[in-house]
């Protein structure tokens, strides 16, 4: 073999590991840059802040009023509808109710929902609707009941705000929270007490409650055009 082929020879291989591109040290760098990439843009903010929002529950939701009524110095929430507004006081003996209620009203659940339901010379009840956008507030607000609190004192007399129970599953008439139901009859509807819980009385506006109770119905005592809470605040 010549001097020539020889060096030929020690070239080659040389030449070849130049042309294979990254050296193994390189190709790890490399290879974690693009792991560490990859993980940085898998924690998505809204999935974070989805956690941190608090969501009642029927396991927390005890709790929860027991300690919100604690620090409560209001008791007055005014409704509007195209009809007219109404004011209700809420008990201060029917704590986890009249919590329940404010907490709702601050939230803005009762906004855009309706009176759904009219019985004539009996009672409105409010605070559902067929809008896709209410069961979405129920959702985020949390799916919770409350324990009847029947035994305060307070009859269902005319004026009175009452919770009615949920349908669903509940024998031991558990309130649904998200609705509430006036007493239209003279002098009341007395045959309530015991089944449902009284948390408040309108102290103004009645004259308004009388009106949404007048008008036409339909089939399932739903009202021929709808009557939307079109505000419902906190008097503060």
């Amino acid at each position: 073999m010549t001097i020539r082929n020889s060096i030929i020879l020690t070239i080659l291989p040389l030449i070849f590991l130049a042309s294979c591109g990254e050296s193994p040290k390189e190709k790890q760098k490399s290879t974690v840059e693009v792991e560490a990439k990859k993980d940085s843009v898998q924690i998505d903010s809204t999935e974070i802040k989805k956690e941190k929002e608090f969501v009642l529950t029927e396991e927390n939701a005890i709790d929860f009023f027991f300690q919100y009524q604690k620090d409560l110095k209001v008791d007055k929430v005014k409704i509007t509808t195209r009809l007219g507004s109404f004011t209700i006081q809420l008990f201060d003996n029917v704590p986890y109710h009249k919590a329940n209620f404010i907490y709702l009203t601050r939230k803005g659940y009762f906004k855009d929902t309706q009176f759904h339901r009219i019985v004539k010379n009996f009672i409105i009840q409010g605070g559902n609707s067929d809008d896709v956008k209410t069961g979405r507030k129920r959702s985020e607000i949390g799916r919770y009941l409350l324990p009847p609190d029947t035994r305060k004192g307070h009859k269902h007399h005319r004026g009175v705000i009452s919770m009615p129970s949920s349908e669903i599953n509940n024998p031991h008439m558990l309130a649904s929270p998200f609705e509430f139901f006036i007493v239209v009859t003279k002098p009341g509807s007395y045959h309530l007490d015991g089944d449902f819980t009284p948390f408040g009385k309108v102290i103004e506006g009645m004259d308004v409650v009388d009106k949404i109770n007048s008008v036409e119905i339909g089939e399932g005592d739903w009202p021929s055009q709808n009557i939307y809470i079109q505000n419902a605040e906190v008097v503060e």
